[in-house]
């Protein structure tokens, strides 16, 4: 993984869409706008505090076991998270990339695009995602980001309205303990730049867990139905925790 200190920058903007649609610019969840680079150690921490008391470095519920913070996945994995949506509350998220994909600009041929934007390369991040938590996590976007081979972490671009080959939205409006979603993020890499690995790291403190793996070349579905990679979602892939017992 990269050590290099980077910076973080917003997710493009983009502009009005032909049509009357508009792609909404990105913003992070509520309390936790402050994600970070992603340079995981060579030495991972543990996902207990500091004082090795056993305790997680955030609460969650009986029975849960978090992924160790600075856990290098493969796509297929899952992770165990916990993170602060907003600032009373906490998160526990059950997360398995299930795809990496390299798509062309021309699929956003409807949007009208800045000049920066049509020099972007577009990914799709498909995933499926499980609350485990107690709390009701509705509509809160999806905690995960990417990191570019400039070493920049990259926030997910959301849109106004539909777009049929990656929808980019949050979690379901109700998503209560026990839901599970299919998700599908839009990442806009400037200057042509490459999908490196994908981070969840949801402070700047935060040693990142990341996901890397092959990116697939999207290939638009025939006659509809799911697009490639996504009847691979909630199929079992290894748990990136310790003792996860839950199926994929």
């Amino acid at each position: 993984m990269h050590n290099d200190r980077m910076i973080r920058v917003p997710a493009l903007l983009a502009a009005l869409v032909a049509g009357g649609l508009a792609l909404a610019g990105c913003s992070g969840s509520d309390g936790s706008d402050g994600a970070a680079p992603d340079d995981a150690s060579t030495a991972p921490s543990t996902g207990q505090d500091p004082a090795g008391s056993g305790t997680p470095y955030l609460p969650v519920p009986d029975g849960v076991e978090l992924t160790e913070p600075g856990s290098q996945l493969a796509v297929g994995d899952h992770a165990v998270v916990a993170y602060h949506p907003r600032q009373d509350q906490v998160g526990v998220l059950d997360i398995q990339v299930v795809a990496l994909q390299k798509t062309s600009i021309k699929d956003f041929s409807a949007w009208q695009l800045s000049d920066a934007q049509k020099e972007s390369n577009p990914y799709y991040v498909r995933a499926r995602v499980e609350n485990v938590g107690d709390t009701d996590l509705g509509g809160r976007p999806v905690p995960l980001y990417v990191v570019n081979d400039a070493n920049v972490l990259l926030e997910p671009t959301p849109f106004a309205s539909s777009f049929q080959p990656c929808p980019s939205t949050p979690l379901p409006e109700e998503f209560a303990p026990g839901d599970v979603t299919r998700s599908c993020l839009v990442y806009l890499a400037p200057d042509h730049g490459d999908l490196v690995s994908v981070s969840f790291r949801p402070e700047e403190t935060f040693n990142p867990i990341t996901w890397s793996g092959a990116v697939e070349t999207y290939v638009a579905p025939k006659g509809g139905g799911t697009s490639k990679g996504g009847s691979q979602e909630g199929k079992g892939g290894t748990r990136g925790g310790k003792g996860g017992t839950r199926g994929g």
